[in-house]
């Protein structure tokens, strides 16, 4: 059983101590912060796969007609088959945040930056705009608690 290496606490204000991720074992469980990470993570894997396939069915909603009619001019084929590429987009992110917390939340935001892009330009959508926003500044948070609860990819070394 692995145990948790804490970095030493910052004062308010005060640049956090450098140093590695946290190795984290079962102990990590008692911590708020790591509670915080894992539900983070459980949130943005799960929603964008959600939303992700369900681009594919409409079940929940039209798709299409979120889509601002400047996206729709300049890409090709129509709006349902632009969300056919939007929800596999989705579903691949998610399933890096899924892998690899520290970058997929990146992903994830510049994807949210985009849908919030393409519905204030919309003029319709202020409401789900602002949503989402909302979720960018959270997949924001997810990747800074990775940067400390999950390990960078290592090039191999020859």
């Amino acid at each position: 059983m692995s145990t948790t290496l804490e970095r030493p606490p910052s004062a308010f204000g005060a640049r956090p101590a450098a140093g590695p991720p946290v190795a984290v074992g079962a102990a990590a469980w008692d911590d708020s912060r790591y509670q915080a990470f894992m539900l983070m993570r459980l949130g943005y894997t799960v929603l964008p796969i959600a939303m992700g396939i369900d681009k594919f069915f409409n079940a929940m909603v039209s798709w299409p007609k979120y889509l601002a009619d400047w996206i729709d001019n300049i890409a090709p084929g129509t709006a349902e088959q632009f969300m056919y590429f939007v929800g596999g987009v989705e579903i691949v992110a998610g399933l890096i945040v899924l892998i690899k917390p520290r970058y997929g939340a990146y992903i994830v935001a510049a994807w949210l930056a985009g849908i919030v892009i393409n519905l204030f330009s919309y003029g319709k959508w202020w409401d789900i705009g602002v949503r989402d926003f909302g979720l960018m500044l959270g997949a924001l948070a997810l990747a800074r608690l990775a940067s400390h609860y999950d390990a960078p990819l290592r090039g191999r070394r020859t």
